[in-house]
């Protein structure tokens, strides 16, 4: 990356105007910074995972500070869109960009220390913070949780509306992991407490991470196996049956949950299931 960074103010990744979509992955010139009236941006330099000799340098305009004429603020959600072909595999770049935003993320969150209030300190060179004070480390929250798609022998595919979501958008049932549970148990136990059924051949099929604000996303295949729908009424208000060619509004592209709805579609699903 080497003089770049990745600009961000709250939930948003900041751009020139002018700055191709193409490559909002790629970051900026870390000297953009100064275009910004902002006392205190908070700037920060990790490793990549994937290449470890190549470094990510993140910087977190705060909040309350204006645009300067010229640049735009897109949410990173739509980013993601907008990149949806990241979802394959070796787009190496928006790896990079969401491990940027989860720690920009964690380090607002992460200033002060969780059990005696002192001011953190940062650790040189890793994604950690201590309390002078205490001794406490702290590092990245990651919440892990399970996304299933549940079809029949019918080709038919289990979705659901749940009321955090948009009017009308239907996706799968999914849940974070419980403190003591296997992600098995989790999704297992999330089918049953949600829509009231039981399934079978449940099987792992890919992970994504997920910072909005701290998940990592994990994908499984279930065959229905027996139990008629009955939502729960607290976060699901409806789940349905869908077939092919009768599909509600699904999620937004570039999200683990449509590239799962992609992959029974297009019928990969089915062999990796059946």
């Amino acid at each position: 990356m080497d003089n770049r960074a990745f600009f961000f103010q709250d939930d948003k990744l900041l751009l020139p105007e002018d700055f191709p979509d193409s490559q909002m992955d790629m970051g900026i010139s870390r000297e953009l910074a100064n275009d910004f009236n902002d006392d205190e941006p908070d700037t920060f330099e990790i490793q990549a995972i994937e290449i470890p000799s190549c470094a990510i340098t993140g910087v977190s305009v705060s909040s309350g500070v204006a645009l300067p004429a010229g640049w735009k603020a897109i949410p990173v959600r739509q980013v993601l869109a907008m990149l949806s072909s990241g979802m394959a595999e070796g787009r190496g770049g928006l790896g990079r960009l969401l491990r940027a935003f989860h720690i920009a993320q964690w380090r607002r969150n992460s200033r002060f220390c969780g059990s005696c209030g002192a001011k953190n300190k940062d650790v040189c060179g890793e994604p950690q913070r201590l309390c002078p004070v205490c001794g406490r480390h702290e590092f990245p929250r990651i919440s892990p949780a399970v996304i299933i798609v549940i079809i029949d022998d019918d080709d038919r595919i289990l979705l659901a509306h749940n009321k955090k979501f948009k009017a009308g958008v239907y996706s799968h049932i999914s849940g974070f992991n419980e403190a003591g549970e296997t992600l098995e148990t989790t999704a297992i136990r999330e089918i049953r407490e949600e829509v009231n059924i039981e399934v079978q051949d449940l099987r792992y099929l890919r992970s994504q991470p997920w910072p909005f604000p701290n998940s990592l996303m994990l994908g499984f295949s279930a065959r229905y196996l027996s139990g008629d729908i009955r939502v729960d009424g607290v976060e699901i208000e409806d789940a349905r049956w869908f077939t092919k060619d009768n599909l509600p509004e699904l999620p937004g592209e570039g999200s683990l949950s449509r590239f799962l709805i992609g992959q029974w579609l297009n019928g990969t699903l089915v062999s990796q299931c059946g």
